[in-house]
């Protein structure tokens, strides 16, 4: 696909609407006092941006009035990659600014969080007291001798309390870091167990389709497999008893304080997130406390367009790092959605209730979630009241074309998007806690296409000899830094992890790991993970277009295919299929497989064989898994291929380790 096949874009917004863009305002405000160019819109912008990099970013701090305790001597002192040093001598603090609106008279008692669970009900938390819970819980984490850089995990869903716990974390400038508690206990250990958390903020068990799960046997494993905690603090989620030595949440809440915020420097680590850690331990990513708060203002502000009078709605676990960047919603003075349950509970048009529900602006969710509706015969804007949406979101993976035209064509009709809908695909990665491209509220939508790079992000397409490339397939490279970006990963004192993870391939350039093509006309689209790249007879293609391709067919659920290199020099391409209820592969079905793949993809990736399995592998995070599958497929043994405690199901992988043993 390339930018040529569609060439009329699928929605455009309006005269006001731009006018009306946080980011129009900021441009012309940007130009009168920094130099930005007033004239050539967003992809002057944009050029500006990241040619001249410390204004840009003085500018967005500007802009957004971030607060700094002590002044920086410079925006950039080192901007060299790995290492570069945004805003040396500055000091701040991440969680006075999530904070900031409850300091408005007029918005102390309008809801900040909004939380809702399987019953679909919205039950708000205002400004005012989300405040004083992180206010109370500070000071009780001084008092229990948390200090600055000290780690503070969670093992806690999407509830309110995961949110005040985050920002007390913050406040004090210890270091948050968090899973779901669908995930097992060796999956938590993994991840926690190399950052040593002193605190460990946890539930008794969750609610999950419909279902209670007891979490009260991993939470006592989690408790003798952890040695550095200090604290253990017990949220009764199900209504059960603190176990003995825990604390009751409802102890450390309930003063009537304001939070003291520790000033601590722009690089502080504020959190870590992990990686899938499908093929050995998680990478546990630092960043910091100054870098995910200038990015996260941009990027939601400016980019999503958020402020004080929208709902922000992302569906999310603490487990992905959309949960952060959901949390950061707070920065811009936005409502935040939180929805702890099953996405499609009790039926698929489950989230578009809560939509409704809660009133939300920004509305953000998975390609896989969107194309689930659309098979299912969902119609969200007929069946819900969904006029107060101004934007539909997907991150995960790439939305299909027939994922965009399925949005549109649903809210063609709806009162609140007069023109049609915003449809943002967007695209980052839990390296960065943020985007590399997707979403500006000026420019047009294309299928297929996210709608640009984002600004301060030099996003380019690069062929192996680091060329630049338009309008063709090429690594994703970032050539100039970005605030979010890692300071390091933890116990990776040398900083070889590092490097190797995104700077081994184009020194000083970072390569994230995607098959990506910038369109002529600036646009960006994602072709899937560059190091599962289909090769057929020097042909490359990215995973995300043959799914995209078969996915269309009513038999199949989903699917995976995997490019492998044989021994004697051979390339094997096979294409799994998981089935829709009640299909069945026969040949007819091959064929219309191996014929769609011809007709509309390319006849080189035609794959050799397609096979039926009983489902298909994801990460915790819902990713398919494709690296481990390819390396079971050229004989790895299971447990080399692959971390266990990263994978959904991992008797589905078995059957992939059984097909291969066969095969040899």
């Amino acid at each position: 696909m390339t930018s040529s096949a569609n060439p009329a874009p699928l929605w455009q917004p309006s005269p006001e609407r731009i006018a009306d863009a946080q980011v129009t305002r900021f441009q012309t405000w940007a130009a009168e006092h920094y130099g930005a160019p007033a004239e050539g819109g967003y992809d002057a912008l944009h050029h500006w941006s990241v040619t001249e990099l410390e204004t840009f970013w003085k500018a967005v701090t500007d802009w957004f009035d971030v607060k700094f305790s002590t002044p920086y001597a410079r925006v950039l002192g080192d901007r060299s990659m790995p290492g570069a040093q945004w805003f040396p001598g500055a000091t701040l603090n991440y969680a006075e600014h999530a904070l900031r609106a409850a300091d408005d008279p007029a918005r102390a008692d309008t809801p900040a969080l909004l939380h809702v669970d399987e019953d679909h009900e919205p039950r708000p938390v205002t400004w005012s007291e989300l405040r004083r819970q992180v206010g109370s819980l500070t000071a009780e984490l001084r008092a229990l001798g948390v200090r600055p850089g000290d780690r503070v995990s969670g093992y806690l869903p999407n509830i309110p309390e995961a949110v005040v716990a985050l920002l007390a974390a913050a406040a004090v400038g210890a270091v948050w870091t968090s899973c779901a508690p669908d995930f097992g206990a060796r999956s938590v250990l993994d991840r926690f167990q190399q950052v040593e958390p002193v605190a460990l903020f946890t539930v008794d068990g969750y609610r999950y389709g419909g279902k209670e799960h007891d979490r009260r046997e991993t939470v006592a494993e989690l408790r003798s497999e952890l040695p550095s905690l200090r604290a253990v603090v017990h949220i009764p989620l199900l209504g059960t008893d603190a176990p003995e030595g825990a604390l009751e949440w409802s102890a450390l809440t309930s003063a009537d304080m304001a939070p003291v915020f520790e000033a601590v420097p722009f690089d502080h680590p504020l959190w870590v997130l992990y990686s899938s850690g499908t093929t050995g331990l998680p990478k546990a990513i630092v960043q910091s406390q100054g870098g995910i708060l200038v990015e996260h203002l941009k990027q939601l502000g400016l980019h999503c367009d958020l402020g004080p009078d929208d709902r922000f709605f992302w569906y999310t676990s603490t487990g992905w790092m959309m949960w952060n960047f959901l949390v950061s919603g707070l920065l811009t003075g936005t409502t935040i959605v939180l929805y702890d349950g099953s996405p499609g509970y009790p039926d698929t048009g489950a989230q578009w209730r809560i939509a409704e529900r809660t009133g939300a602006t920004l509305y953000g969710t998975s390609a896989a979630y969107v194309m689930a509706c659309r098979k299912a015969d969902v119609h969200p804007a007929r069946d819900f009241d969904l006029s107060r949406v101004k934007c539909v979101a997907t991150t995960g993976s790439p939305l299909p074309p027939d994922g965009f035209r399925w949005l549109h064509d649903e809210f063609a009709d709806n009162p609140g998007t007069p023109g049609g809908l915003w449809t943002a695909s967007v695209s980052g990665g839990t390296d960065v806690c943020s985007c590399f491209a997707g979403a500006v509220p000026t420019l047009p939508v294309h299928i297929g296409e996210l709608q640009a790079p984002c600004l301060g992000t030099d996003l380019q397409s690069w062929d192996p000899q680091g060329k630049p490339l338009t309008d063709e397939v090429g690594e994703l490279v970032v050539t100039n830094p970005m605030p979010s970006m890692p300071i390091h990963f933890w116990n990776d004192p040398d900083g070889t992890r590092y490097h190797d993870s995104y700077f081994d391939t184009y020194p000083g350039v970072w390569r994230h790991g995607d098959w990506i093509t910038v369109t002529s006309r600036g646009s960006v689209i994602i072709h899937g993970r560059s190091d599962s790249t289909l090769n057929r007879q020097g042909v490359r293609m990215g995973s995300a277009d043959i799914y995209e391709a078969v996915e269309r067919l009513p038999e199949i659920r989903e699917s995976l295919v995997i490019g492998v290199e044989l021994p004697d020099g051979g390339y094997w391409m096979p294409l799994f299929v998981h089935l829709a209820p009640g299909a069945a592969l026969d040949d007819a079905l091959r064929d219309r497989i191996k014929l769609t793949i011809r007709e509309q993809l390319s006849p080189r990736h035609v794959p050799d064989e397609v096979i039926e399995v009983p489902g298909i592998p994801h990460t915790l995070t819902g990713k398919r898994i494709e690296v481990p599958v390819k390396r079971l497929l050229q004989g790895t043994p299971l447990h080399k291929a692959v971390n266990p405690g990263s994978v959904d199901d991992l008797d589905l992988l078995r059957f992939y380790e059984n097909l291969a043993a066969k095969r040899t």
